[in-house]
């Protein structure tokens, strides 16, 4: 097992290489909405629409599908369609829309907690609610970021409440358009490659290393004979994201140097 510990690319943010990492989770999906959830997922959504990915749709974060790629905060100078929320849950059904979401607690199969933490009868404290996660996680391909990777999201058995739909609880035809994709953190990137769907370290962004990423799991991670660094930024990557995406450098709000 190799561990990651330095980046090539000088000057390269922890937040850059998240932005890269969630922009990846979107590759080869052409036309589909990249439903983003958090500041480093958009812009690795709008990041992937400027470079590799042309065909993916994006929206100005309410109910517009964008025709230009605006910087974070910013109105689209072109709008080429409503996406008013009927039409939204439309392309959940149908699985013509990759969602990347948070989570207050994943286990190591990818049953994702949103609602409540503790007991569920007297909870201990009260979150979003069990929202889209299911439709989400049982229609449409799914991937999560997690901005601080720690235990207390990466939980030592099961969740306290399932809101989101991991490998193991489908039966049947019911799962048969799950598509659990990838999980991006501060540290690390990680799929659901292990046996029986585990979830499995894929890389380890520079500046973190593969033993950091095991301490902060609350279950056994899958691991690679050798795990690589996330990959490194090309330069346009990074003048598209300082310059163009988030000139006011809102993604270093999100992750921690």
């Amino acid at each position: 097992m190799t561990t990651s510990t330095t980046g090539t690319e000088p000057g390269v943010s922890r937040a850059e290489y998240c932005v890269i990492a969630c922009a990846e989770a979107w590759r080869g999906d052409g036309e589909v909405l990249a439903a983003a959830m958090g500041v480093v997922p958009t812009l690795g959504a709008r990041l992937a629409k400027l470079t590799f990915e042309p065909d993916l749709l994006i929206t100005d974060g309410e109910a517009l599908l964008a025709a230009d790629v605006p910087a974070l905060g910013a109105t689209p100078a072109a709008v080429e369609g409503a996406l008013p929320y009927r039409k939204h849950l439309e392309l959940v059904a149908m699985g013509h829309r990759h969602v990347m979401m948070g989570a207050g607690q994943l286990d190591r199969h990818g049953n994702q907690n949103i609602s409540a933490i503790g007991d569920w009868s007297r909870p201990a404290r009260q979150l979003l609610g069990v929202r889209g996660a299911p439709g989400n996680t049982v229609n449409n391909p799914t991937s999560y970021w997690i901005p601080r990777h720690s235990t207390r999201v990466f939980v030592t058995g099961r969740v306290d409440v399932v809101s989101g739909v991991g490998h193991g609880r489908l039966h049947g035809t019911a799962g048969r358009f799950q598509d659990l994709r990838r999980i991006v953190t501060d540290l690390a990137v990680l799929d659901f490659g292990g046996p029986e769907r585990a979830i499995r370290l894929v890389s380890v962004h520079p500046g973190a290393t593969v033993e950091q990423v095991v301490a902060a799991t609350g279950f056994p991670l899958v691991l690679p004979d050798a795990v690589p660094s996330t990959r490194e930024p090309s330069a346009e990557e990074l003048r598209l994201i300082r310059d163009v995406l988030d000139p006011r450098g809102a993604r270093d709000r999100e992750v921690r140097g």
